[in-house]
Formats: C-alpha cells, sequence, structure tokens
C-alpha cells in the first residue's frame, strides 16, 4: 500500500464492502428461453432484466449478428397466442403475471417488422384506415403518420370492419370498429362513429395485444388472421377479447397501431438506441486522419509522405498480394468444385426438409417484410429447391431449377436465363439484383439452437 493513509485504504474498504453488499443484495431469479427448434437454456438473471438485456445475453452466448432484429417473445400455450415483448419490458415482471400451471415460455427468435414501421409506415397503414379523428374525419399525411402516434395532442385513428367473437358463444360476427387513443369500439349501428353508437371493448394501459397462433381450430375464427386483447393478469380464455381480420396488412395495421398507442415514445426509444449506441461507441478508437502510409519493402520501415508515392505503392502491394494468393485459389478451386454441391447445407438460409407450410409459418413468425427470404428442398421434385419470399406481406414461392450443360450442373429461378453453379452464388446475386423476382433478397430467416 505504500504512503497511503488510513483514512484512504478505510475508505477504499467501504467502498469494496459495499460494492459486495450491493452485489449479494440484488436478486436473481431463474429464466427458461427456448429458441424455435425447441431446445432452451435457462439462465440466472437480476430481477429488473428488460427483454433487451436478454436479447444481448443469448445473442454473445451463441456467437450471434446483432442486427438489432433479435426478440423476445412470450408464448401462452393453452391460449394458443403470443406477442412480441417490446425492449424495454422487464422479463420477470411479464412472468409475474403467468398462472401456476399455464405453462407459459418465451421464446428467441428474429422479428424483422418489430420496428419497420418506423422505417415504412405506407406499408403497415392503409390510407383508407386511418384518419386524423372521428371529430374531423380528415384524411391522415402518412409522411406524419408516426409523429401522431408519438405525439399526446393529436388523435390519430384507426378504423374497419373486423370479426369478433361474441361473448360466450361460438360464432363469429362482423362489426365496424375504432380505436383512438381512450381505446377499442365498435358500432352497433353500421359504421356510425357516432359516440351513443360506438361500445366500449379495451384500453391498453394494462392489456396487451396478441396474435392467435391457430384461431380457426381453436376459437373457430373465419380465418387465419386473429389477434386478441388480453388484460396482463388474466389468462383465461373466457377473458380474451377475440378479433379476427381478413387479410394480413389489416391485421398487422390494427396491432402495431394498438402497441404505438400503448407504448407511444417508448417504442421510438427502443427503435433509435442501438443506432444511437453505434454512433456513441464506433468501430474505431483511432482517428482516421491520424493514419499514415508506411514503406515495408527495405531494411527499415519510413514514413511516405508524398500522396502519389503512397498510391503507387498501395497498388503494387495489392499486386504482388493477387499473385501469391492466386495459386492458392487455383488449388482451391478443385475442393471447392468438389463440394459446391453441398456448400448451401451450411448457410444460414438454408432450411433443407422444411415442408411449404412450415416455410410460411417461420418466415411470418420472423416478420411479414419485404425481403424476408429462405431457401428449402422442394417436396415434390427431389433434385430441386424452392426459395421461399415475403413481398407486401404475402409469402411466394419460387422453384429453382437444377440446369445441365455439357456435363456441368448450373441453378436457375428463370429456366436457365440466368445460371449459377451453385445456391450461394444464386443467393449472393438476387441479394444485390431483384432479376425475376418481385424485390431483393434482404433478411434471411435463421433458426439457432440454444
Amino acid at each position: 500500500w505504500g504512503n497511503v493513509s488510513h483514512n484512504t485504504v478505510l475508505s477504499c474498504k467501504l467502498v469494496f464492502s459495499f460494492d459486495w453488499f450491493r452485489l449479494f443484495s440484488t436478486v436473481l431469479q431463474v429464466i427458461k428461453v427456448y429458441s424455435e427448434d425447441n431446445t432452451s437454456r435457462a439462465v440466472e438473471v437480476p430481477s429488473d432484466i428488460t427483454a433487451r438485456d436478454i436479447c444481448q445475453l443469448f445473442i454473445l452466448k451463441n456467437h450471434c449478428i446483432d442486427d438489432h432484429s433479435w426478440t423476445l417473445f412470450e408464448q401462452i400455450p393453452h391460449l394458443s397466442i403470443e406477442r412480441t415483448i417490446e425492449d424495454h419490458e422487464s422479463v420477470i415482471e411479464v412472468q409475474s403475471g403467468w398462472g401456476m400451471d399455464s405453462h407459459c415460455c418465451l421464446y428467441f427468435r428474429k422479428n424483422y417488422a418489430k420496428y419497420e414501421f418506423f422505417k415504412k409506415p405506407l406499408d403497415f397503414f392503409p390510407e383508407h384506415m386511418v384518419s386524423i379523428s372521428s371529430e374531423t374525419n380528415g384524411i391522415m399525411n402518412h409522411s406524419q403518420l408516426i409523429q401522431t402516434f408519438l405525439s399526446s395532442s393529436s388523435c390519430p385513428e384507426i378504423h374497419g370492419f373486423l370479426h369478433a367473437k361474441e361473448h360466450g358463444r361460438k360464432s363469429w360476427k362482423k362489426f365496424y370498429f375504432v380505436l383512438r387513443r381512450s381505446g377499442l369500439y365498435f358500432s352497433n349501428k353500421g359504421t356510425s362513429k357516432e359516440p351513443r353508437h360506438l361500445q366500449f371493448i379495451a384500453e391498453f394501459s394494462d392489456s396487451d395485444v396478441y396474435t392467435l397462433l391457430s384461431g380457426k381450430k381453436v376459437y373457430g375464427a373465419p380465418t387465419d388472421y386473429g389477434f386478441c386483447v388480453k388484460a396482463s393478469k388474466l389468462n383465461s380464455a373466457r377473458d380474451l377479447k377475440l378479433l379476427c381480420a381478413d387479410d394480413e396488412q389489416t391485421r398487422t395495421c390494427w396491432v402495431t397501431a394498438m402497441r404505438l398507442f400503448k407504448y407511444g415514445m417508448q417504442l421510438y426509444q427502443n427503435f433509435i438506441q442501438p443506432h444511437q449506441k453505434q454512433k456513441s461507441s464506433p468501430m474505431r478508437s483511432i482517428s482516421e486522419n491520424s493514419l499514415v502510409a508506411m514503406d515495408f519493402s527495405g531494411h527499415k520501415t519510413r514514413v511516405i509522405e508524398n500522396p502519389s508515392e503512397a498510391l503507387s505503392v498501395a497498388v503494387e502491394e495489392g499486386l504482388s498480394w493477387r499473385s501469391k494468393n492466386l495459386m492458392i485459389l487455383l488449388l482451391s478451386d478443385i475442393r471447392i468444385s468438389c463440394s459446391s454441391l453441398a456448400i448451401h447445407v451450411a448457410q444460414p438460409w438454408f432450411h433443407s426438409k422444411l415442408s411449404r407450410d412450415e416455410a410460411q409459418k417461420l418466415i411470418t413468425q420472423q416478420g411479414l417484410i419485404d425481403g424476408v427470404f429462405l431457401v428449402r428442398d422442394s417436396q415434390s421434385n427431389p433434385r430441386t429447391f424452392v426459395l421461399s419470399l415475403c413481398h407486401t406481406q404475402k409469402i411466394k414461392h419460387f422453384q429453382i431449377v437444377p440446369v445441365e450443360e455439357n456435363g456441368e450442373l448450373f441453378y436457375s429461378l428463370d429456366d436457365g436465363h440466368t445460371r449459377f453453379t451453385d445456391l450461394l452464388q444464386l443467393v449472393e446475386f438476387y441479394q444485390l439484383n431483384r432479376g425475376v423476382l418481385p424485390c431483393k433478397l434482404k433478411h434471411h430467416c435463421a433458426r439457432i439452437t440454444l
């Protein structure tokens, strides 16, 4: 300790003791998280941990690429419903609302659509479903739509027809619904928005919106686009406000609007937080202006001060590097040609023995936005593959046909006009070029094992 005074030592001891006290006073709890292949991992976490913290933990543990799309989901199997747990939500608080025998689960998977409405509001809010308020009946300018949701002074409104399950009955009936900041209402007289015709259904301060996993089978829903409003502490089917849309775009609009009405500005903060961290902590800790060109060709290194000389040296080194590696590449080509037929097997976008229905389910789970895709084996033709791609919230399937010419095998999406030696080359091409597809390949569906 040298010349450190007695008071300083005492101060250090007090701080040290306080840190240990704080560590042991933190309540740790065990949570169990599942992945899409139903593998699971139990982790011990502090009681104040958020959904984003959990995602960051599993991103590190599984060496995933953090593209801000990893999400924690709450799934309630006995009700056949699930929802996105917002990044700021307390995971322990979510669990506290589960019943003792409910068998609720936490799932860790991608959700590319989680914040896409901030980037492309037009894709999420059709013009015919949005207006400023019931008083003015003005049409909302979509360029300012998100700001109206986030502002407490403005009053956007979502309206349209939905199927609703009548309380205590098996039948569903179509009503005209109105969603406002004050809550969800339906009209008991056609499309009238007069206060005397609007009947209150639910508000969102203590409720969450869930999607139905098997709405037709479990609840007799008229379509596959069911969702519901559930109070946080209630876990019975009779407590659900069951609703059903006619198509995916309509359901997405209602669910997204309910999330915005419930959380408002907090959702926007969740969206921009990762990007703010990237700006505040850049990858390089050294200024680009402090870098200099060096010549290592002689016995001693020297700084190259002439910019023209620095450029010519860089070009010369590049050519030298290419000539040295040319032989390595030629030799590796022999090995690659032998394994090119199976190179796709190791790619995260390839899902092998996946059926058409399973592919649609996986893409739906990971976000119905333009460019979400996967490649799988064809179930009808063992020699071909299928590219499953989402565009305008619809999933389309494109057959990848093998083309043989002069003893060589190629793959093509356009009857042989554009050919590729393997599936990896094909995917990389359509990630850069739309070609015959309705959009570029942007987000691959990835499954991990915890």
